[in-house]
């Protein structure tokens, strides 16, 4: 699915015409002067590691369906990126979190919905039970050297490989 931009100004519904906006060219109005920006899209999630293993989840819908991926999603309007992440835990695995720290933040290009801001957490499992839900169809813990091979983001990528170096 291609990014989306708007054809009409949400504010006066004239046609937008791309024009060149502090270096880039952006979908602006020529009526109203209202520009379009494709601004990055805030998400968290947690890196939790309980005897030394990973838990990660497998996604259930595109982009990128069946791969694994960091229990994280999009933040939702009120929400703060600890909330997020803690609600996203909860969510695809089942388990509640406490957060421990912050671990990276990281820029996702490879979403083909959406560019991302991916803040990540590291936390600790403080209840529930491990079962798979929301837009997960399988949670699992993985060593650190046995990761699975099709991980669904490059910011996750990184992100493992970090907590790897860092183990």
């Amino acid at each position: 699915m291609p990014p989306f931009d708007p054809t009409y100004c949400p504010h006066c519904a004239t046609a937008l015409e791309p024009r060149p906006e502090h270096g880039v060219v952006r979908p602006t109005c020529p009526k109203c002067a209202f520009i379009w920006y494709r601004n990055p899209v805030p998400a968290a999630g947690v890196l939790i590691v309980h005897e030394g293993r990973v838990l990660l989840v497998k996604r259930k819908y595109d982009p990128r369906a069946g791969a694994w991926c960091i229990p994280a999603g999009f933040m939702e309007s009120g929400e703060t990126p600890e909330e997020t992440a803690v609600r996203e835990l909860r969510e695809e695995t089942g388990l509640e979190g406490e957060l421990t720290g912050l671990f990276h933040v990281y820029a996702g290009f490879d979403d083909p919905r959406v560019r991302a801001v991916l803040i990540l957490y590291t936390a600790r499992v403080a209840g529930g039970t491990l079962t798979p839900g929301d837009d997960a169809i399988d949670a699992a813990w993985f060593a650190l050297d046995g990761l699975p091979q099709d991980i669904a983001f490059q910011a996750h990528r990184e992100a493992l490989a970090a907590l790897r170096a860092r183990a």
